[in-house]
């Protein structure tokens, strides 16, 4: 090889390694630029500025620093509040009639109702002057604020006649608190999330007075007077004291003092066309209150027919047992709908049973609505709570019976008894009929586990405290007849009390076998050719059942019915309030 070749091919290898060191420094400047661009990026705030929606609309409200979606109306002593966002955001029992001209609002000793454009609404039946009307505006209804500061706790800040509505509602926590110097970028700033990066919402002065909601990551949700609200640094703000606004102290219901040294050990006492004679009555040692079956609903108007009986409610309050009459539905889903459809029709069916109630001169009301179309559970929520306030007021306690939860539409489905739990003194909890009287199936009118896991599911599932829920017992079984047909098996079925069940287990010969899955005794046996079945309900299964009701301190207890129960019952019921 020629030296000049050799000379050319090292020069072109000094070129190419210059070159790849030129790359890798401009490569490297690059690194180093884009690093520092991105650190300044990371280190530079957001100054893009976002517009709230709420700015565009006049007198937003305001609930816990955030914009309700709302609007007020009026302003000063005529200031409203929708009452759509009073029932989302306030109180949950405060509702519209269906007629959509009248607002009720409901605490546990209150009942308020306002008639649109009225000056005077009606409070626990008296008049209440108002210092401004229910109003109607776009097809919504607008309350005034002076009876939801008194009946609810709120507090009302407002701007000015057109600027934001403040709601501070009983409970809510926050602190005071003033901005301070942003420093190194200028004022301090509200931002859309706990992030510099986030879009500025309001910029602030010195000194601005803040309320101050939460805090997250070194971040303070805060608003200031004009609603103007987001995130700003902890470092931007010198807080102030914690404040409460005051919750409104509700006084204990005379049911709660009366019964919180004893439990209720309740009887039912089914009245047809005959009266029972007063003479029971002796029959029902350790009840200390019995519930005869007097009211029923006759008609979609409110109408009520009555059964009570003076000389029954005499001789109880002799033997010193309080009187709870039933007032019942009737099982009528259509006069039931039309009788909860509107605020009169309820206040006619209330006032009549309260009109009974006080010259019968009895204690208590239970309410049994059972066979109800699902799509009135909230009509039947509001007909209970104005019954409880006015049956209160008349010194009632008030009960309301409930199924087990299932997916029955016209006998479960329909009860809220989360909110009935909340409203009545004492939720009967009619845990029978697990296997009822056309049951394709034979089995326990009221199995042991079936019956605690009803139980369960209404103190965990719905929250309804112990103290106020009463275990329902049958005092009844169903003698199950079961045929082959077609090599199929054909399943009917009677009720019997328990003195028949247990004279014909003995007439027959059946031996009784306790089962230990169903926490009864079961007893079969042949009568013409069919298979006679039998789970029992005796002094085994009621002691289980009290035992159970110990055992998640409920309430009390209430069986279904006297005229189905043995002496042995009553003997084992004496036990109920034993310590």
């Amino acid at each position: 090889m020629q030296k000049g070749s050799c000379c050319d091919l090292k020069r072109n290898r000094q070129g190419r390694i210059r070159k790849k060191r030129r790359l890798g420094r401009v490569l490297l400047l690059g690194a180093v630029i884009a690093g520092a661009g991105w650190a300044v990026w990371s280190f530079l705030p957001n100054f893009d500025r976002e517009q709230p929606e709420w700015r565009t609309v006049e007198k937003p409200i305001f609930i816990e620093g955030k914009w309700s979606g709302y609007h007020a109306v009026g302003s000063g002593e005529s200031l409203k509040l929708p009452l759509s966002l009073i029932r989302e955001s306030i109180h949950a029992y405060a509702y519209e009639d269906p007629d959509g001209e009248t607002a009720i609002l409901t605490t546990a000793n209150e009942l308020l109702v306002m008639a649109k454009d009225g000056k005077t609404a009606e409070s626990n039946g008296k008049a209440y002057a108002l210092a401004s009307p229910l109003q109607e505006e776009e097809g919504s209804l607008y309350v005034p604020v002076e009876p939801l500061e008194r009946l609810y706790g709120i507090r009302i800040e407002e701007q000015s006649p057109a600027g934001s509505v403040v709601v501070l509602r009983a409970g809510d926590r926050f602190r005071s608190g003033s901005a301070v110097d942003g420093g190194l970028f200028g004022s301090p700033k509200l931002r859309g999330d706990a992030t510099l990066k986030a879009p500025i919402a309001s910029e602030l002065e010195a000194g601005t007075k803040l309320r101050v909601w939460n805090e997250r990551d070194g971040w303070l949700y805060a608003q200031t007077a004009d609603g103007s609200s987001g995130y700003i640094r902890e470092s931007e703000v010198q807080l102030g004291q914690e404040e409460q606004i005051p919750v409104p102290e509700t006084a204990p219901t005379a049911a709660s003092r009366e019964w919180a040294d004893q439990k209720v050990n309740l009887a039912w006492e089914a009245v047809y066309e005959r009266r029972p004679d007063p003479e029971v009555i002796e029959e029902m040692q350790g009840v200390n209150v019995v519930s005869p079956t007097w009211f029923e609903l006759k008609d979609g108007a409110g109408n009520i027919r009555s059964k009570a009986d003076s000389a029954y409610v005499g001789r109880a309050h002799n033997r010193g047992k309080q009187v709870w009459g039933l007032f019942s539905n009737s099982f009528e889903a259509d006069w039931t709908r039309e009788m909860l459809g509107d605020y009169e029709t309820r206040a006619n069916a209330i006032r009549q049973v309260l009109d009974e109630a006080a010259e019968y001169k009895l204690d208590g009301i239970n309410l049994d609505f059972e066979n109800v179309y699902t799509e009135d559970k909230a009509p039947f929520v509001a007909f209970v709570r104005e019954f409880t306030v006015r049956a209160r007021q008349a010194g009632l306690t008030v009960s309301v019976d409930v199924t087990p939860k299932s997916n029955s539409e016209m006998w479960s489905a329909f009860l809220d008894r989360r909110a009935l739990g909340e409203t009545v003194d004492f939720m009967m909890l009619m845990a029978y009929d697990e296997h009822w009287a056309s049951s394709p199936k034979a089995g326990s009118v009221a199995s042991l586990p079936w019956v605690e896991q009803s139980v369960s599911r209404i103190l965990e599932e719905d929250e309804v405290p112990a103290s106020k829920l009463v275990l329902g017992i049958p005092l009844y079984t169903r003698v199950w007849t079961e045929t082959e047909e077609n090599g199929e098996v054909k399943v009917s079925s009677s009720a019997v009390g328990m003195e028949t069940s247990q004279k014909l287990v003995d007439e027959n010969g059946a031996k009784r076998e306790l089962l230990a899955d169903v926490g009864q005794n079961y007893a079969e046996y042949k009568e013409d050719g069919a298979l006679k079945r039998i789970w029992l309900e005796d002094g085994e299964s009621l002691k289980r059942r009290i035992d159970l009701a110990r055992k998640h301190d409920l309430a009390g207890v209430a069986s279904w019915t006297r005229s189905f129960a043995s002496a042995q019952a009553w003997e084992i019921l004496q036990t109920v309030n034993e310590k």
